[in-house]
């Protein structure tokens, strides 16, 4: 099982930390992962990253898909790629409607769809076949509909991208992440739990049979909270207040991923909890309400010895490889644990 780092997007001012960043290199970490939200972009540290590594991997995880077009996400995956030496995997995800209509003023629309165009658009530009053309639900390009002017010519990329560049998608749902498995070259889920993997299982062998690929290859990358120290309570308290924000507030009553995952594993009450404490602005209530089993499942917490014991059971799940998210101590003990 290969380890990987994910750096998260900025709080009210961006600090990258550069010595975790050649910590992971150093211990051997496969890659690193940028993020963005409504703050800080994942493109920028992205290159920052690869301007400051020689070996390491470098990722989005995740640019969103309502935030550019194809062709500028295909453009800025091969330069990225070309100022790497060939090191940028690009991650991709649809966000949710709170992000997508009240912050890049787009439609949500039909995220099946869109990410099934947006990845063959994407393809299509780095295996530079021929001129580009394509006609959608969501993209047609060139362009010809309402205000066209009619001089839009079909065009082949400049730059000679590498036509295998990796494409990960970040999924939750069971439809979602089938399409992962059909038609990406890896998976972030979020939340993932090692206890569910049969679950997991099913659906990706749904789409590795709609794509008529097989798995070997594809790479599951969960990203987990790894905290480490000797009170477990303390540690598991580090990881509540982020469980409580997804569960609870990233998204409307009746239309949030992260409370769905929940309550799929089996936390109902919990979870109707948690939103309502959330949505109700009672955040430290919503904290308290998340449940330490919950915070087992899904992330990895406490003295090294329990971590260790924890982590069979991820290696077990079919997970090929870990996306971290910890400080340097956490970065440090899976690399002991792990590689």
């Amino acid at each position: 099982m290969r380890l990987a780092l994910s750096l998260n997007y900025s709080g009210a001012n961006l600090a990258l930390d550069v010595d975790r960043v050649l910590e992971a290199e150093r211990l051997g970490y496969d890659s690193i992962w940028t993020a963005e939200a409504y703050g800080s972009d994942a493109v920028s540290p992205a290159a920052w990253v690869a301007a400051r590594t020689m070996r390491v991997h470098v990722g989005t995880g995740i640019m969103q898909i309502p935030a550019r077009t194809p062709a500028m996400t295909a453009m800025t995956a091969m330069t990225l790629d070309a100022l790497s030496g060939g090191r940028f995997r690009l991650g991709l995800g649809v966000s949710g409607p709170q992000v997508v209509e009240g912050w890049h003023g787009q439609p949500f629309g039909k995220p099946l769809v869109k990410t099934r165009e947006y990845v063959e658009i994407v393809r299509a530009i780095l295996r530079r076949e021929k001129p580009l053309e394509f006609r959608g639900e969501y993209y047609q390009i060139p362009y010809a509909g309402p205000n066209a002017t009619g001089l839009g010519k079909p065009l082949k990329s400049i730059l000679h991208g590498r036509a295998s560049l990796p494409i990960y998608l970040a999924a939750v749902g069971p439809k979602n992440v089938a399409l992962a498995a059909e038609i990406a070259d890896g998976w972030i889920p979020v939340f993932f739990s090692a206890r569910r993997s049969r679950m997991f299982r099913e659906w990706l062998d749904e789409g590795f049979k709609a794509g008529g690929r097989s798995p070997q290859g594809f790479d599951v990358m969960p990203m987990v909270a790894v905290v480490a120290g000797p009170d477990v309570a303390a540690c598991r308290a580090v990881v509540k207040p982020r469980l409580a924000l997804y569960v609870g507030g990233m998204g409307a009553r009746g239309r949030n991923f992260y409370n769905d995952i929940a309550r799929r594993y089996g936390y109902e009450d919990a979870a109707k909890t948690i939103q309502d404490h959330y949505l109700a602005g009672r955040k430290a209530e919503a904290e308290a309400a998340v449940p330490d089993a919950l915070v087992d499942e899904v992330a990895l917490c406490g003295p090294k010895e329990r971590i260790r014991e924890q982590l069979a059971e991820w290696k077990g799940s079919g997970v090929t490889t870990l996306l971290v998210t910890g400080d340097a101590v956490a970065v440090r003990t899976l690399a002991e644990l792990a590689l």
